[in-house]
C-alpha cells in the first residue's frame, strides 16, 4: 500500500514502513524552543540529563518577547541565557522563530518538534515541523527522539486562479471557515492542486501556519521547483527529492476540493477563527478601526511587504489609526530596507518595530485597549489575544490590512490596486 508524504517522513525517521495509527519513536532532525517556553523546559531537562543530545540541532530564539518588556520577561530570558551558556547553545533574536526555522534550517524531509503552537509553519517546505509543549521539548533536547502516533492525513486540493485582490491568507481563512478550531484535531493537513503548486513558499508557509488554527498535528506541501528556488534564495542548495511526495495509492482519510476562482478578499471576526466574511460585506458596515497590525510568522516576508508598499505608494494613511510593521525576520527587514520601504514606511507614520512577534500575542508593541478594533495579519483572535479581552481583532491579508489603514475602518483592497 502507497504511503502520504507524512507516513513517509515518519517512516523515514521511525526506521521502519509505518502507516496511520502506528506508535514510533523517532529520531528527530532539529528541536526549537523560544524565549518563553525554551524556560519552562529547562527544569525537566536537567531532571533527565545535563548535556542536550546536539548542541547543534537545538535552536533558541527570542523573539515572542524581545528586547524584554518588563522584568518577569527579562528573568525568563536570564534564565534561558544561563542555560544556553551553560549548553554551548547560540541564542537568535532575528526574528520570529517559524520564519527564522524555514529561512536557515528546515530542509525537505525533515522531522522538527518546536515548542510552539505555530510549528506546523515549516510544513511549507516539505518538512513535519510540530508543535509540542515544554516538558516534550525538554525530552527531545536531552534525547534527540519523539513519540508520536502516525496521524491520519487530510488532502486539501485547490485548483483555480485567484483574481486580484486575493492571496494565500484568503484561501486559507475560507478554509478555516469550512474546519472549524478542530476540524483538523491531531490529523495532517496535506495541501495540493494547481493553485498551491504555483504559490511561492512565502504563499504555501501562510497556509501551513494557519493551519494551527484547525488543530493540527503537522501541514505540509510537498517540495517541488518552488522550494528549491526558495533554498537556493537563503544560500542553502539543496539535492531535490523527486520521491518526497504522497503516492498515488496513499491512503487519506479525506480528500477536500476547493475551487478558489471565484474568492474574494475575507476576514475573520471576532472571536473566532472561522467567523470569516467577505470583506466586502463587513466594507459597508463602515467597522471603524484603532490600529492594524502587519506582521506575525503568517504574513511579514517581503513578499507581504511588496503588496503593502504598492497599496500605499498614492495614499496617505488615515492618522487616527496606529500603523505597525514587524518584519519577520533581520533578513526581511534588510530587503524591505534595501528596496527603499522601511524609509517609504516611515515617512507614512508607521511604527516600524524590530523582527520578532511585536503586538501579536499581546505583551508588547502594540497592546489593545478596551473596545479599540484591530485589523491584524496575525493568525489568532480570540478574546484577549493582543491585550485587553474587551478588544476587537480582525484577521485579514496584508492588502486588506494596509487598505484599512487607508481608510480607518475595514476596507476591500482591490480599490487601491493597480
Amino acid at each position: 500500500m502507497g504511503q502520504t508524504i507524512a507516513e513517509k517522513i515518519f517512516s523515514k525517521h521511525a526506521g521502519k514502513k509505518v502507516y496511520a495509527g502506528d506508535f514510533v519513536i523517532t529520531k528527530l532532525d532539529l528541536v526549537m524552543a523560544h524565549d518563553t517556553t525554551c524556560a519552562w523546559a529547562i527544569d525537566p531537562f536537567y531532571e533527565i540529563a545535563q548535556k542536550v543530545w546536539d548542541k547543534k540541532k537545538i535552536f533558541i530564539p527570542f523573539d515572542h518577547a524581545f528586547p524584554a518588556p518588563n522584568v518577569q520577561m527579562a528573568k525568563l530570558q536570564a534564565k534561558i541565557r544561563k542555560f544556553a551558556n551553560e549548553q554551548g547553545i547560540p541564542i537568535t533574536t532575528d526574528g520570529v522563530c517559524h520564519q527564522i526555522m524555514s529561512e536557515r534550517f528546515i530542509n525537505p524531509g525533515n522531522l522538527v518538534l518546536g515548542a510552539d503552537s505555530h510549528s506546523p509553519t515549516g510544513g511549507g517546505l516539505g518538512a513535519l515541523t510540530i508543535g509540542v509543549g515544554s516538558t516534550d521539548a525538554a525530552i527531545a533536547m536531552a534525547t534527540g527522539t519523539g513519540w508520536f502516533r502516525v496521524p491520519q492525513t487530510i488532502r486539501v486540493e485547490i485548483s483555480g486562479k485567484l483574481k486580484k485582490g486575493v492571496y494565500a491568507k484568503d484561501v486559507i481563512l475560507s478554509i478555516a471557515k469550512q474546519f472549524g478550531p478542530e476540524g483538523g484535531n491531531y490529523r495532517v493537513l496535506e495541501y495540493g492542486g494547481e493553485t498551491v503548486e504555483n504559490f511561492n513558499i512565502s504563499s504555501r508557509l501562510t497556509l501551513t501556519n494557519m493551519s494551527a488554527e484547525m488543530g493540527v498535528k503537522a501541514a505540509i506541501v510537498a517540495p517541488d521547483k518552488q522550494t528549491d528556488v526558495y533554498l537556493k534564495e537563503n544560500n542553502r542548495p539543496y539535492a531535490f527529492n523527486k520521491d518526497l511526495k504522497s503516492d498515488s495509492d496513499a491512503k487519506y482519510e479525506e480528500i477536500i476540493h476547493m475551487n478558489v476562482s471565484n474568492l474574494s478578499p475575507q476576514i475573520a471576526q471576532p472571536p473566532d477563527i472561522d467567523n470569516v466574511e467577505e470583506v466586502q460585506k463587513l466594507e459597508k458596515k463602515k467597522i471603524k478601526i484603532d490600529q492594524v497590525f502587519i506582521g506575525s510568522c503568517t504574513n511579514c516576508r517581503i513578499e507581504d511587504l511588496d503588496v503593502v508598499y504598492s497599496l500605499w505608494q498614492k495614499h496617505d494613511l488615515n492618522p487616527q489609526v496606529r500603523t505597525i510593521i514587524t518584519p519577520a525576520s533581520k533578513r526581511v527587514y534588510l530587503q524591505a530596507l534595501a528596496k527603499g520601504y522601511i524609509e517609504f514606511f516611515a515617512k507614512k507614520n508607521v511604527i516600524i518595530l524590530n523582527p520578532g512577534c511585536g503586538p501579536c500575542l499581546g505583551r508588547h508593541g502594540g497592546v489593545l485597549y478596551d473596545n479599540e478594533v484591530c485589523v491584524s495579519t496575525s493568525n489568532r483572535n480570540f478574546t484577549g489575544r493582543m491585550g485587553s479581552p474587551k478588544a476587537l481583532i480582525y484577521l485579514s491579508s496584508p492588502a486588506t490590512a494596509a487598505a484599512s489603514a487607508i481608510t480607518g475602518y475595514i476596507t476591500d483592497p482591490r480599490k487601491f490596486l493597480n
